[in-house]
């Protein structure tokens, strides 16, 4: 039944891939037409290009190297390139139904649309390009918080919480170190890592041996990690002892406490649910079970479904990743209508919930519309009101 219902999810996945990019291909065909040269040099780099992000994944998949992972650089890019002109062929499309009504145009000869061709990719160019410079650029956001609940000693904490880093092919060691740094910088007491650690298959993880540097992350209280859904698309029974061997304290379906009395809930990926190792996902009612709730209670969850489930429960501190806000322009649009916080800061009763926009980027290393960021959480905790 899995291998049946992957088979057709990548078939979709095939079909819709290639269906937008013969679209692209038959429009850029009537610009790039001036000359034979002009038309077979455009059919070749095309088709080229576009096959690079199908066989970059695939090389990556059954055994990942340099040159697969290049290959799959250039694909990756390629998405974000395969939106923006997608966008543009549908503005172009527009402007040519007012023109079949208000004729305001020229007349269009190969030359001018071989030169409208170029603009466009010189347009678009720019836009991947300042997206790109953009997802390389992260932000520190810091949010303040009361929470209402007694702790041991100190009543001042500061948690730093980064999801969605995505470590493989493309983000390296460079923004691992930079990840760490970052962390470092601010002196967390405790650092938590929401998900998607990985980049799917771990290959590329372990030929360059990425997370070495997730060691280094100074803080008395230790680091903690959940699974995303990548760690399930990569394959948990891979990639979990990858993880672990890192030293960083899984929480799959745990909860432990703290010293000072802070009590961590870490849920499984509900990607459980469809590619999991039988070990299935708790509901957060279970998971609570036993738990002191007059103390604080912090729960990490990647994918930030269901948000009135923490409510109930009284959960004081939900965070969640995987949204990546949208990651490219117009999606943010999608992540808004599919979650009711999909970016940002939200409280509902006494729960108060984050979710982040994530560090890495998933596919094209492209980000317009959102920023990545490592979250700083400065807590008070106060005696609760009788």
């Amino acid at each position: 039944m899995r291998t049946t219902t992957f088979l057709i999810f990548f078939g979709t996945v095939l079909l819709i891939y290639f269906s937008v990019n013969f679209l692209i291909y038959t429009r850029g065909l009537q610009a790039f037409s001036l000359s034979p040269v002009w038309r077979r040099s455009y059919i070749t780099t095309f088709w080229i290009i576009v096959s690079c992000f199908i066989i970059g994944e695939i090389l990556e998949h059954t055994q990942s190297s340099v040159i697969s992972e290049w290959i799959y650089r250039i694909g990756a890019f390629w998405l974000a390139f395969m939106l923006y002109f997608s966008l543009a062929i549908l503005l172009f499309d527009v402007i040519r139904l007012f023109n079949h009504f208000f004729h305001f145009l020229p007349e269009m000869t190969q030359t001018l649309r071989l030169r409208l061709g170029l603009v466009t990719i010189a347009i678009v160019s720019l836009i991947v390009v300042a997206g790109h410079i953009n997802a390389l650029c992260t932000r520190v956001r810091e949010i303040s918080l009361t929470i209402p609940k007694k702790v041991t000693g100190n009543h001042e904490m500061k948690i730093a919480m980064a999801s969605d880093i995505h470590l493989g092919a493309l983000i390296g060691e460079n923004r691992e170190a930079r990840l760490v740094s970052i962390i470092n910088q601010q002196k967390p007491d405790l650092v938590l890592l929401c998900g998607d650690l990985v980049d799917g298959d771990i290959g590329s993880a372990l030929r360059k041996n990425l997370g070495k540097h997730l060691q280094e992350i100074k803080t008395p209280m230790g680091v903690y990690a959940i699974a995303g859904n990548h760690e399930y698309i990569g394959g948990i029974q891979r990639t979990l002892p990858y993880l672990e061997s890192l030293n960083i304290k899984i929480l799959r379906d745990k909860t432990l406490t703290l010293p000072n009395g802070v009590q961590l809930v870490g849920r499984d990926d509900r990607d459980n649910r469809r590619m999991g190792d039988g070990f299935g996902r708790k509901s957060l009612k279970e998971l609570m079970t036993g738990l002191d709730k007059t103390s604080p209670v912090i729960v990490m969850n990647h994918q930030p479904f269901n948000l009135d489930e923490a409510v109930i429960e009284g959960v004081d501190l939900h965070l969640s990743g995987h949204t990546h806000h949208g990651q490219l322009w117009p999606f943010n649009y999608v992540t808004k209508a599919v979650f009711e916080l999909s970016w940002g800061y939200l409280k509902k009763g006494v729960t108060n919930f984050y979710v982040s926009s994530g560090f890495g980027s998933w596919g094209p290393p492209v980000r317009l519309g959102n920023t990545p960021e490592v979250v700083i959480f400065n807590i008070k905790f106060t005696d609760p009101v009788q």
